[in-house]
């Protein structure tokens, strides 16, 4: 099987991770681009019963989530699902998507980001931009019209959106929107 030079062995204990505080969210990196060669990126999600993230399209990497509690909703372009644990799904690069708890209990996944290109980092940033005191916590309001929000977006080939279908989705499960 084919390794590649910059990978390392990594050993990530259940309950181990670098915890990423992001209001109304939340990331727990479990493996990093640098640890794998940039192959791949790693990363929990807990969600709160009600949140969702904001909807958004990435043009450098593939998400594939894989759900490990909870009811879990996606909906990437015209597609959606909920998915209780053990559940995967793939979105790819250049969909528009957006994830929720689609339950009445917390869930949590596992993000795998295909390549891993350092996009990690970009939920570190985020935790940064919304403890610093920027304006505005949720999609559509100031943080999300803010110059900073739209330079760190940009140097992770995000873009951001309120789709048809957001006002429904938000509406029939009851969900209050988020940041990510």
């Amino acid at each position: 099987m084919p390794t590649t030079p910059d990978a390392v062995l990594t050993v990530v204990a259940p309950g181990e991770g670098d915890v990423v505080p992001i209001p109304g969210f939340g990331a727990i990196l479990k493996l990093t681009s640098m640890t794998t060669g940039g192959l791949v990126s790693i990363v929990e999600h807990p969600f709160p019963v009600g949140a969702i993230t904001a909807a958004h399209r990435h043009t450098r990497e593939d998400e594939h989530s894989y759900v490990l509690t909870g009811e879990i909703g996606f909906r990437s372009d015209d597609d959606e699902v909920v998915l209780g644990p053990g559940g995967v799904i793939t979105k790819p690069r250049g969909q528009l998507h957006a994830m929720w708890n689609a339950g009445r209990e917390p869930g949590r996944i596992l993000e795998v980001i295909t390549p891993g290109n350092g996009f990690e980092n970009y939920f570190r940033e985020l935790g940064e931009l919304l403890t610093s005191g920027v304006s505005g916590s949720r999609p559509g309001g100031p943080l999300h019209e803010s110059a900073e929000f739209a330079e760190l977006a940009a140097k992770y080939g995000l873009t951001y959106a309120t789709p048809d279908w957001l006002d429904d989705v938000v509406r029939r499960y009851g969900l209050s929107p988020a940041t990510h």
